[in-house]
């Protein structure tokens, strides 16, 4: 006994699906590509900073370093763009992004000797959560 196969063509046609159903799925699957882009740079110009200054001498470059150190040490959640809140959407352990940047700056301390020590505000330290406020310009 044989088997009699259709050959109805519409069977194997495409579903067709316009554009902005194709995005919205798409949205729906992957992070808003420019608010993650600007959370990543976000974190890294606070990354920069960071490593850069840690050694800084002067009053303009040193408070660039205390101001990432501050953020980075901030258990603060209440903010969008606290290290924490940008630690979670980017998947990353903010304990070892801190212990990271805690070992970079004591290699480059190490590295001077001739370097001012730093006050014992700027280490990473977890801190209480302080309020930005903003200011009238």
């Amino acid at each position: 006994m044989g088997y009699i196969l259709s050959t109805d063509s519409s069977m194997f046609q495409p579903d067709t699906m316009l554009p902005s159903q194709y995005f919205a799925a798409m949205r729906k699957r992957v992070p808003q590509e420019a608010e993650y882009r600007l959370v990543v740079a976000v974190l890294e110009d606070a990354i920069d900073c960071f490593q850069k200054h840690c050694d800084a001498r002067d009053a303009k470059t040193r408070q660039l370093f205390e101001d990432a150190a501050q953020w980075v040490g901030s258990e603060d959640r209440t903010w969008p763009f606290s290290f924490l809140n940008i630690c979670d959407v980017l998947n990353l352990d903010p304990a070892y992004v801190r212990e990271g940047l805690q070992q970079h700056r004591d290699r480059r301390m190490s590295q001077r000797s001739n370097v001012v020590p730093l006050k014992a505000q700027s280490e990473i330290k977890v801190t209480e959560p302080n309020r930005l406020t903003a200011r009238a310009s």
